[in-house]
């Protein structure tokens, strides 16, 4: 009868034999010690060259799965955060600049789906009129931006959502938003549908339209001014 040796060590899983360990703990540590989502090109820039990034996060997706952290993919980049089961663990420690009120819901909802957006064209989405320092709340959110002026008589300024307002919802692009079955899934929408009611695919928060004109650097230091200050933005003013 054969003596009892040491156990056969086990396979390693298939992403630690095709993945660079040494790499992979650079990557780790990137990713942990960044405050900000990083894309892989980022990453590339940071690892030695010729590393497989798209394998290195790949493992670590995998390897943080089931953890208490997960790597997770927002805004195209990539970052750790709370496994969303354990989410309320980080309630007391959670700090809430400003609760949004419904109609500030409101308002980011309609630039998210109908960007880019001009504030007259928000105001007859929603069928009201715009209370004053409603837009003022989701720039200083960082979840909505100016994009541009609308090639229009007055060159009303366009909004759109930012990078920011992808991060904080866990959206990897603004095409994840939720369509009208999901909303009626989630108890969003209840009741009769009137005929004609759609929810918009929301289009491209990044490069302005053909009907847009782009904002320059010191225009947009004015507009800012303009609305801490509470003046009129230059498309109100008669």
């Amino acid at each position: 009868m054969a003596e009892d040796g040491p156990a056969p060590a086990s396979a390693p899983a298939p992403e630690a034999a095709t993945v660079d360990r040494e790499a992979l703990r650079m990557a780790e540590a990137i990713l942990f010690a960044s405050a900000e989502p990083l894309d892989e090109d980022t990453l590339a820039a940071r690892l030695p060259a010729g590393a497989d990034v798209p394998g290195l996060v790949a493992a670590l997706a995998a390897d943080y799965a089931t953890r208490g952290v997960n790597l997770v993919r927002v805004a195209g980049k990539w970052m750790f955060r709370t496994a969303e089961d354990l989410a309320w663990l980080m309630s007391r420690e959670a700090h809430e600049t400003r609760r949004l009120p419904r109609a500030g819901l409101e308002t980011l909802a309609t630039i998210a789906y109908h960007q880019p957006v001009t504030r007259a064209e928000i105001e007859a989405i929603r069928g009201v009129s715009m209370s004053k320092g409603t837009l003022d709340v989701l720039l200083e959110a960082g979840w909505i931006r100016m994009r541009g002026r609308r090639r229009t008589p007055g060159r009303p300024i366009t909004y759109g959502t930012t990078e920011a307002f992808l991060v904080h919802f866990g959206l990897e692009s603004i095409q994840d938003l939720p369509g009208l079955d999901e909303l009626r899934g989630a108890g969003l929408i209840e009741g009769h549908v009137p005929p004609g009611f759609h929810v918009p695919v929301p289009g491209d928060p990044e490069g302005l339209g053909e009907d847009e004109d782009p904002i320059d650097e010191a225009e947009l230091a004015d507009l800012f001014e303009a609305e801490e200050g509470g003046g009129v933005p230059p498309e109100d003013e008669e």
